[in-house]
């Protein structure tokens, strides 16, 4: 049996591909591949990003393995590191995740996707969360980020009742970032990587922290918070310190590509 989680790296850039046909759906196995994979990602300073996406066309993923789950299978739950799907729970993570969706996020192959950063779909990808159809609710992230991605009572009418939304339904809300032919998928998800290797490693963790941060603060205590305590958030202090801090803007008035050194 092959693996169901396959990496391969260009570069900066980590692609990690879920494939195990027919749904591409996670079980612990499969969970515990992907959670590797991101560790791999937040340990490794030679890697910047990461894409994953599934393999086929029709699943990017089904989601939680519901037959090995009704079977006992006490492997079925374990997860591994960062929870379930490898990436729900990896919250220290402070490199960009970009979910490529080649077709059906349903479930917990939803809340993989909602657990990256950014999202780029195919077509016919669709969005769902058919939890509360089987007696559950979407307890792996989905219940806590989809309202804040989406407009709340949308969030919530896709819960109650499991609607799908397709992907130009996910553009128009904000929720993907680009709706491309399959053929373009990766080429897509590639171009976004590449465009975030290009900027500062130590700006980009500082913004991930930074937003983390600040996101139970009104406008005004985030802005004080940033100005007033920035020794609060590390990362931003360390980037506002750092000699990267200095390239940029050197290079800018050399008009020069800027050397970053992450330090």
């Amino acid at each position: 049996m092959s693996e169901p989680v396959k990496v391969v790296q260009h570069g900066q850039i980590l692609e990690v591909t879920l494939d195990r046909p027919p749904a591409n759906a996670i079980n612990g196995v499969a969970s515990r591949g992907l959670g590797a994979a991101f560790v791999r990602l937040r340990d490794d300073p030679a890697l910047r990003v990461a894409i994953v996406t599934g393999g086929g066309e029709k699943f990017f993923s089904g989601g939680w393995d519901l037959k090995a789950a009704a079977s006992g299978d006490a492997d079925a739950t374990d997860y591994g590191p960062g929870g379930f799907a490898g990436l729900t729970e990896l919250c220290d993570l402070d490199k960009p995740v970009i979910a490529a969706v080649n077709g059906y996020a349903a479930g917990g192959g939803f809340e993989l996707a909602l657990a990256a950063d950014v999202i780029v779909a195919v077509d016919h990808a669709q969005f769902f969360l058919p939890e509360a159809k089987v007696g559950i609710l979407p307890d792996g992230g989905g219940i806590n980020r989809l309202p804040r991605r989406i407009p709340y009572n949308v969030a919530l009418e896709m819960m109650l009742t499991g609607r799908r939304m397709p992907a130009q339904e996910a553009y128009a809300r904000g929720l993907v970032t680009a709706v491309v032919q399959p053929a373009d998928l990766m080429a897509k998800a590639r171009e976004i990587a590449a465009q975030i290797c290009e900027s500062a490693p130590l700006s980009v963790k500082a913004i991930k922290h930074v937003l983390r941060a600040i996101e139970p603060l009104t406008v005004e205590q985030s802005i004080q918070l940033m100005r007033d305590n920035r020794e609060a958030i590390p990362a931003y202090a360390a980037m506002w310190a750092s000699e990267d801090a200095r390239e940029g803007p050197r290079a800018f008035a050399e008009k020069r590509k800027p050397n970053w050194k992450g330090k």
